[in-house]
């Protein structure tokens, strides 16, 4: 842990023997100097406390704790990324901790050649939730994933190993009960052993459908003459398909599952918002050894290929869909217009399996697909789908876009403005507020995402539309370790791009780059999207060797000779025969690599003197949120937004309180806020026919989380203080999004993301939408202690525990 005394006294307020023991143990303050270090630097933590008897200090991957008892501050310095937890404890014994997270740019290892891991797949002639459709991947029909496939390994001189083949599973010729197919491979920190996702079963008649599911397998002997061995992770759910998995710092399983959120098998498979197909609902993690099993983020229309990176984050690929049902608008349309409901879409009063069902297709949030009124004018339509980075700790806590970086820094460009007859809201972004020039499409974002080793927190992707390209395009890479600024991140062509979608060098996907600085990645000779029905064309592994000309990487050698299989299979009533190559990708490096810490998201000094000054215990509280499955969140001023968002309302006003008004259009209009609504993602909508739901945002039944509710206020919303600020007890492992209103419970600005907080987890955001540089007044962001967190927790204090 690399701990050294400040030798400075500890800086709690004891002028006297009296004064120490009259004050309220509290941790007011832990923070680092510096937040993000380079291996080896030293850096300082510091902190103030009071009414303590003890102080420790200890990092959370260690056992090993110091007395700091009369310390203000530690020098430290961590080789990796580290979590830190200072503990106090009174003269009663009572216990308080707090926690923060340094980052570090870790060591780079000597340049060095390891072998890789990658899966083969029988080609597919559809890109309709199929294997390597952008969303809706994970679906098993022998059309969307043909059986065939192994997991091979590849060590540096070249030679191969068909490890799944060795191990005595799957076959070639036809494809029945043994037949196997698999996918996304991930190294553990030794670079000895991996897990992956494998699917065994197919038709063995025609017209049979083969119930089957993706399960998780770890396999081990991987070194040249040793015995492979694959077995399946012990305790996940055999029911659900359990996909993308990486090993965690401690060892725990992180994947993605269709498991529905809460385990309830009649609420499955969950529908995504677009076209209401069985969707991921999540990521999970497991523990092998225990089984215990969590949520850490609820997706209402999905999560893929998540990664850990070096500083310990767990980075996704998550599709952004918050809108209303396209599928209900046409049941609208055709009721309006005499016609038959296309999908008789309706609702279901609650979750459990015997709820009722409801007459209508109401629908809360967001604001219509096709537009609607306000007492602010009219509405825009809003629609959304966007596939964007992510990040989220590894305990669940502290999920938001990676680095809180946006579509105003990616996307940028046309963007609807909310309400359409004020003119103070632009249609377009203000693009010389971010670095970046090379805009995604809406409709399109990052995929297959993957940190360069020899450039810790850069990270290349591909850049792929939505549907009909197999998630296939141009490959893409961008910097953004923590606590980079989004304004300041840049994305940058790898690859030759085209704004027709002709690229006459093929197309990629799944790009690795390799420890011994060479980049390889999936690459088809197809130029264009293919229609539906067809394919890619020799989607084979290859290196990439940059154009000294044109900057640009390019297909060179392939890392395989071909791997070819002769296979035949039932689809439907009709036999299949397949002799030809198989195509490569899901590649990962074998190498061995340090665990980083578990990163933790901590409370900031103005929340903790907050506490301090109501006299609570932190751990009391968070012990009480876990108890009861709750999070606190907390915004100090929802009148603070970002100077980059001028697509909803910016000049805001707490009614008799605080505002902020715009320093380039101070004579915009000024909307009042009063209320701060909660909408929890509902498993409700449903479909006859169609098994499974799909989420609606409700609101939150806040009363029964114990907040404070004003009479007469919008359902499920809390009051905003008169210095801006909000704070709501809300449910844990379930999505949840947000607006402010009016007084009237007008919508005012809305939130366009779901966010799934943790049991326990106390969460800040200084401005909604969080400010990354200054606001719309030219301010930084908030530093005002909550006035809505001290009157929520002189509530709390008088609630029996």
């Amino acid at each position: 842990m690399a701990l050294t005394a400040c030798g400075q006294k500890n800086n709690q307020a004891q002028e006297s023997p009296e004064n120490k023991t009259a004050a309220t143990m509290a941790i007011l303050a832990f923070e680092a100097e510096k937040p993000v270090i380079s291996a080896g630097e030293v850096n300082q933590l510091k902190w103030k406390v009071q009414g303590i008897a003890k102080l420790s200090l200890g990092a959370v991957h260690e056992a090993k704790t110091i007395d700091v008892s009369n310390t203000q501050g530690m020098v430290v310095q961590p080789g990796i990324s580290t979590a830190y937890t200072l503990t106090a404890t009174d003269q009663q014994g009572k216990i308080s901790t707090a926690t923060l997270t340094v980052y570090v740019h870790q060591a780079l290892a000597a340049m060095h050649s390891y072998p890789v891991l990658f899966v083969t797949q029988v080609p597919l002639h559809t890109d309709q939730a199929a294997r390597l459709s952008a969303f809706a991947n994970h679906m098993t029909g022998i059309a969307q994933v043909p059986r065939g496939g192994d997991l091979m390994l590849r060590y540096p001189d070249g030679s191969l190993r068909n490890l799944t083949k060795e191990a005595g599973l799957g076959a070639s010729g036809f494809q029945g009960a043994t037949a196997i197919a698999v996918r996304e491979p991930a190294s553990h920190w030794s670079g000895k052993k991996a897990v992956f996702s494998m699917l065994t079963g197919a038709p063995q008649s025609p017209g049979q459908m083969a119930r089957a599911f993706w399960q998780i397998y770890e396999v081990t002997g991987l070194a040249r003459n040793e015995k492979v061995r694959i077995s399946k992770v012990s305790h996940q759910d055999k029911n659900y398909n359990n996909v993308s998995p990486v090993y965690g710092s401690d060892e725990h399983i992180i994947f993605t599952s269709d498991r529905p959120h809460n385990g309830q098998a009649h609420l499955y498979p969950q529908l995504d918002e677009y076209e209401a197909t069985p969707t991921i609902s999540g990521l999970w993690s497991l523990d092998p050894a225990s089984g215990q099993l969590k949520i850490l983020s609820h997706t209402p229309s999905g999560a893929f290929t998540p990664i850990i990176d070096s500083y310990g984050r767990v980075i996704f690929t998550r599709w952004d869909h918050l809108q209303q049902d396209q599928l209900a608008d046409r049941d609208r349309d055709a009721l309006k217009n005499g016609l038959a409901l296309p999908f008789n879409s309706y609702n279901y009063e609650n979750e459990t399996a015997t709820s009722a069902k409801l007459g209508g297709r109401k629908e809360l949030f967001p604001e219509s697909r096709t537009g609607e009124k306000s007492v602010y004018g009219n509405v825009s339509a809003f629609r959304s789908n966007f596939f964007t980075a992510w990040q989220i700790n590894q305990d669940g806590s502290g999920e938001e876009t990676l680095n809180h970086v946006g579509q105003h820094e990616l996307a940028f460009g046309f963007m609807t403005p909310s309400f359409s007859d004020d003119v103070h809201l632009k249609n377009h972004t203000v693009d010389t507020l971010h670095a970046n020039q090379f805009a995604l499409r809406h409709e399109a974002g990052l995929f297959h995402m993957r940190e360069d080793p020899r450039s810790r927190g850069t990270y290349y992707a591909t850049d792929a539309r939505e549907s009909g390209s197999f998630t296939s395009n141009h490959l893409v890479k961008f910097y953004a370790p923590p606590g980079f600024n989004p304004e300041k991140i840049s994305l940058q062509a790898v690859t030759a791009t085209a704004a027709n979608d002709s690229l006459a060098g093929g197309r990629y996907r799944n790009p690795l780059p390799l420890s011994d600085g060479r980049l390889i990645a999936s690459h088809t000779s197809t130029w264009l999207p293919p229609p539906e029905g067809e394919t890619l064309e020799n989607l084979r592994l290859r290196f990439l060797n940059k154009d000294a000309q044109t900057g640009m990487y390019v297909a060179g050698e392939h890392l395989s000779k071909g791997i070819y299989k002769s296979l035949s299979w039932w689809e439907g009533l009709k036999r299949i025969n397949y002799h030809g190559a198989l195509w490569e990708m899901d590649a990962v490096e074998l190498r061995p690599q340090q665990k980083p810490g578990v990163a933790t998201s901590s409370l900031e000094t103005p929340e903790r003197a907050v506490l301090a000054e109501a006299g609570i215990n932190e751990t009391d509280l968070r012990t009480w949120l876990q108890k009861n499955n709750l999070a606190l969140i907390v915004t100090r001023d929802q009148t603070s937004r970002d100077r980059a968002d001028m697509q909803q309302p910016y000049n805001l006003q707490v009614p008799g309180g605080v505002k902020t008004i715009s320093t380039i259009h101070p004579d915009a209009r000024v909307y009042p806020v009063s209320f701060f609504q909660i909408f929890e993602a509902d498993l409700l909508r449903a479909y006859p026919g169609r098994p499974g739901r799909r989420v609606l945002a409700m609101p939150g039944d806040l009363d029964k989380s114990h907040n404070s509710i004003q009479k007469n206020a919008p359902a499920g919303s809390v009051t905003i203080a008169s210095d801006g600020s909000t704070a709501a007890f809300v449910p844990a492992g379930r999505a949840l999004t947000w607006q402010t209103t009016d007084q009237a419970g007008n919508a005012v600005v809305r939130e366009r993301n779901w966010i799934t907080f943790q049991r326990g987890e106390m969460r800040v955001c200084a401005s909604c939408h969080g400010v990354n540089t200054v606001n719309q007044a030219g301010f930084s962001a908030p530093q005002n202690k909550p006035q809505a967190l001290r009157e929520l927790l002189e509530k709390w204090k008088s609630l029996t525990k």
